[in-house]
């Protein structure tokens, strides 16, 4: 039913409208406690077997929403109630800014692919840390917060920028996530460099143990698909030395491989982060990298191309201990969280581990 809608509806539509529609459903949907509570049934089933501990954290299970899908924090309980065990939202800045100019978002519906430019249009983090202030959860997953740097900040000052955003948000944060990754930020990607991002994410996390005294706010960083493979090792031996909590890989690629031919050549050629399946065999990629390189000294979020159970499973696998999904969501509509969930209750059970700890990473430790 979803994908005939699809066809007849949303395909029609501009990207990001029919994006802003699906928010407007969701929460109005969870505003009504039937409703609610009927969908959540539906959607949202628990299976004991899939519970999971992510630094220090604990969650119905390892699937959640990657950042840029509730970018204001406005349906964090409408995306739990769809299945999703932990939401990350954002990016958030450190001031307001409204992104990049329309059209910014576009489909590339036959390689199931997204490519945006949306450039972190959100409200600023101090809008953003009002209303996780006021927000009464009806459901309550694990809330990540991905920041970012104001695009009008010059580069050298975007340490400040950071921890302004960390100073406001860390106190309603479950795990803070510090975006360095985003193509569609001029001079962002440059931060990734470990020179760079040291004093960046040392900044962060004194910033975050100011503010917040009575527990530690888990840190991550979330780094690009496109870094050589001696800049994802340098990435790993920084998260170590600094004792960071995860690495979340990855972001957007600027790359256009591994897109199929059916895609309009048009399209192809629009700037921005492209996500989706071509972007699955890199994430993969350097999913394994890292945990080779890490073990279960930093715990590992895999996300890129994540389109079913068994994509899931292979990111476990291969290290992640939590796995993200976005793009897949645009094309599978609202039953994806139950039926990713359902396919790794089944992987489990006919697998030889134990528990789903025990599987994140067999796949590494086998070839080590």
């Amino acid at each position: 039913m979803y994908n005939l809608f699809f066809r007849l509806v949303f395909r029609r539509m501009d990207p990001e409208r029919a994006h802003h529609l699906a928010f407007r459903w969701i929460r109005l949907v969870v505003r009504i406690p039937v409703l609610r509570t009927f969908v959540a049934a539906a959607l949202a089933p628990r299976y004991e077997e899939l519970r999971t501990e992510a630094f220090g954290l604990r969650m119905h299970g390892p699937f959640g929403l990657a950042a840029g899908f509730d970018k204001n924090a406005v349906a964090i309980d409408g995306m739990s109630m769809l299945g999703f065990d932990h939401v990350e939202i954002g990016t958030v800045t450190g001031e307001p800014q409204p992104g990049n100019p329309a059209q910014r978002l576009f489909r590339l519906v036959q390689d199931r692919a997204l490519i945006n430019r949306m450039g972190f249009n959100n409200e600023g983090s101090l809008a953003v840390a009002a209303r996780l202030a006021s927000r009464t959860p009806v459901f309550k997953p694990v809330v990540g917060v991905n920041i970012g740097k104001t695009k009008v900040v010059p580069e050298e000052e975007a340490v400040g920028d950071y921890v302004k955003s960390t100073e406001r948000l860390a106190p309603y944060a479950d795990y803070l996530v510090v975006n360095v990754s985003s193509p569609n930020t001029p001079g962002l990607r440059n931060l990734q460099a470990t020179e760079a991002l040291r004093p960046l994410l040392s900044a962060v996390r004194e910033a975050a143990d100011r503010v917040v005294t009575a527990r530690r706010v888990p840190l991550l960083v979330k780094i690009a698909p496109d870094l050589a493979d001696e800049d994802v090792d340098a990435v790993a031996d920084l998260a170590v030395e600094l004792g960071l909590d995860g690495i979340i890989a990855t972001n957007t690629t600027i790359a256009r491989e591994g897109l199929g031919l059916r895609s309009e050549p048009s399209l192809v050629e629009e700037t921005g982060g492209l996500s989706g399946a071509p972007l699955k065999a890199r994430s993969l990629e350097v999913l394994r990298r890292l945990y080779a390189r890490v073990g279960d000294r930093v715990t590992l979020v895999g996300v890129g191309g994540v389109e079913d159970a068994e994509d899931a499973w292979q990111r476990i696998l291969a290290g992640a201990t939590l796995v993200q999904g976005y793009s897949a969501f645009v094309y599978e509509g609202p039953f994806w969280g139950r039926a990713i969930h359902k396919g790794l209750a089944a992987r489990l059970r006919t697998s030889p581990y134990a528990t789903l700890a025990d599987a994140v990473g067999a796949d590494v430790r086998k070839t080590a």
